[in-house]
């Protein structure tokens, strides 16, 4: 038998998703200030393509680029929330991903529109991101949505 507390804190498995990429995001956000893990902490900039800062030795990072993730992370912890909240943002999220991958090809490594900043590492992790985000939500959120489960 359910009782109402035991529905409350079974997940759908979409949920489940959004909630474990949300954690992601928040651990790849705290590890970018935190050097050592982050090379070159001292070139760490607010917002430009000249932080020479990267996470893992890898990714290019700056202030703004770890202030994203860790936005991005608390959203998918809270529109984890709910099944339709956490389809709605593995979906966008990953389309958001899509286009950052199609902007981070199409800028300049050396332009000022790269503010972000993001290199060539960035850009394929955003490719894959992105399609990894929509995968989830198509594969685990359909059901869930239509169903109406939390």
């Amino acid at each position: 038998m359910s009782t109402p507390a035991s529905h409350r804190a079974a997940r759908a498995p979409v949920q489940q998703a959004a909630l474990l990429v949300g954690l992601v995001f928040l651990a790849v956000g705290a590890l970018g200030f935190i050097p050592g893990i982050t090379t070159d902490y001292g070139s760490l900039e607010f917002a430009s393509h000249e932080s020479g800062a990267e996470l893992f030795g890898l990714f290019q990072v700056s202030i703004l680029h770890n202030l994203v993730h860790l936005a991005y992370g608390l959203t998918g912890l809270i529109l984890a929330g709910t099944a339709a909240g956490a389809y709605a943002y593995l979906l966008v999220g990953g389309a958001v991903y899509l286009v950052l991958w199609v902007y981070g090809l199409s800028v300049g490594r050396d332009s000022d529109a790269n503010f972000v900043p993001l290199n060539t590492a960035d850009d394929w992790l955003h490719l894959v991101l992105g399609i990894a985000m929509i995968g989830l939500a198509l594969a685990l959120g359909r059901h869930a949505t239509r169903t109406g489960a939390r």
